[in-house]
């Protein structure tokens, strides 16, 4: 029987941002690039950490802005005959005092089944693209650069509340952690002496048992560093030295000054320095060189891991 062709969404609901990705996936299309492609993508700067950081709970006016987003993404959805979707909420809807409640209401107001997923199960989603990755190596994409070489990689997503770890060796999942350091986090002075301690000791324990370790780094800032940084595709490899250098021209910028120089957004130009830092923190620890940017995220690990989850068979 001929497969059809059919569509898939995602909602990442972040500290930071929220994003609707839709996919498309068709076995039957002759070019590799059109089996699997993404048909929209809408990130809406709602910023559930800034309330979740400092208050502790999601204010009201926030819930009415996440309630109109939701419906918004519904339409859209309709519009591309979405047949399958998962809606996730991640670092702020679990720290929030009233996250359940507000879940639950925002559900109810929506038809949006939203669920919030733990750290655990967020690092290992997002450990998902390294499948993709992968597939980059092997196409070629990667070849002639050192990352490479090594079968050793640390995937890391930084978002605006948390930052999820997963140390990958030979193609398998060795660990993955969650660690409540985020940009929102750091901004607001959240982040204790302890948690970050504790951060460092686990990307030394990773160095201490694998050498040749690169990242692969994931979120908004690490892609915008590194168009800001290399505005043509150079195999996807961002060097710790380059990536430095920015950080110390956009440390002792103003907001403002960022937005000018940059055509940064209002909600990237504050948080871009605090990623940048995470990331050469991570590098120093791990002793990495150089960090692997594949503009892959957390909504695509959700639509691939429903596709690769026998939906896909059954939707055909």
């Amino acid at each position: 029987m001929k497969k059809l062709a059919f569509n898939i969404a995602a909602i990442d609901i972040g500290s930071n941002g929220a994003r609707l990705l839709i996919k498309r996936f068709d076995e039957n299309a002759r070019v590799e690039e059109e089996r699997n492609k993404r048909v929209m993508f809408i990130r809406v700067p709602l910023r559930l950490g800034k309330d979740v950081f400092t208050l502790g709970r999601i204010s009201k006016e926030r819930e009415y802005k996440m309630v109109h987003m939701l419906k918004g993404f519904k339409e859209f959805m309709k519009l591309n005959d979405v047949k399958a979707y998962r809606a996730c909420a991640t670092s702020a809807m679990r720290d929030a005092e009233n996250g359940c409640k507000i879940l639950k209401r925002v559900s109810k107001k929506t038809g949006i089944h939203l669920e919030i997923i733990p750290g655990a199960e967020e690092a290992r989603l997002l450990c998902n693209d390294f499948m993709e990755v992968a597939a980059l190596r092997s196409s070629g994409q990667l070849a002639e650069t050192d990352a490479s070489e090594t079968s050793n990689f640390v995937y890391m997503d930084v978002g605006g509340g948390s930052t999820e770890v997963s140390l990958i060796h030979d193609g398998t999942l060795i660990d993955s952690r969650s660690f409540n350091i985020g940009t929102l986090r750091l901004l607001g002075g959240k982040v204790t002496k302890d948690i970050k301690l504790r951060f460092e000791n686990e990307m030394k324990s990773f160095a201490s048992k694998f050498s040749d370790i690169c990242i692969l780094g994931s979120g908004g800032n690490i892609n915008k560093l590194y168009k800001l940084i290399k505005p043509k595709n150079d195999h996807y490899e961002l060097p710790v030295s380059d990536l430095k250098q920015m950080y110390d021209v956009l440390k002792p910028m103003s907001i403002e000054e960022r937005i000018r120089a940059f055509h940064l957004k209002d909600d990237r130009a504050d948080v871009i320095v605090p990623a940048a830092e995470i990331f050469l923190k991570a590098s120093e620890c791990l002793h990495s060189k150089s960090i692997l940017v594949p503009n892959i995220s957390l909504a695509d690990s959700i639509i691939d891991g429903l596709y690769r989850n026998d939906l896909g068979s059954e939707l055909k």
